[in-house]
Parts: structure tokens; sequence; C-alpha cells
């Protein structure tokens, strides 16, 4: 069984090992330039994702979906609005 830090296998690497490894791509690739606004670019790239993944799995049952992601009902339809999710699924 592959240990969750192998490097052999990119199948194996943990989300944090994912993250880390495509932060340290981002920042070389601006090459000097002063990144900005770097925790609201990730969420808007990362949260769209998680929340199109969860409702697709609870087959768009927003009451189920709440409860996977430990969000209030309300919180988690502003999120599904913000993005337009629900037109995408």
């Amino acid at each position: 069984m592959p240990n969750k830090s192998d490097n052999k296998n990119p199948q194996s690497k943990t989300l944090s090992e994912q993250v880390k490894k495509a932060m340290g791509k981002y920042f070389k690739a601006l090459g000097g330039l002063e990144p900005a606004n770097v925790y609201e670019m990730v969420m808007g790239e990362v949260e769209p994702e998680l929340l199109i993944a969860v409702m697709r799995f609870t087959n768009n049952n927003q009451s189920k979906a709440a409860v996977i992601l430990g969000l209030n009902r309300a919180t988690l339809r502003k999120k599904l609005k913000r993005y337009n999710i629900l037109e995408k699924l």
C-alpha cells in the first residue's frame, strides 16, 4: 500500500502537498512580481470545484451537501449562487 507521502505516485499525494506544489509553481511563475490577493485567488479557484464535487456526490441535494461541507444551508445557497454553480450542474 503506498505511503501518503510517496512522491513517486502523484495519485498518492495529499491535498496539502498538491497545494504546496501549486503555490510554489505560482510564485516561481511570477518572476519577481509582487503577488496580491492570493487568498481570494486560491479560494476563487478551489471553492467552486469543491462545491460542484459535493453537489454531484449528493445528487444536488443541498441539505446533504451542507452537512457534508459543515455549512449552514443558507450559506451553501449563497455560495452556489455566487459561483453560478446550479447552472453548471
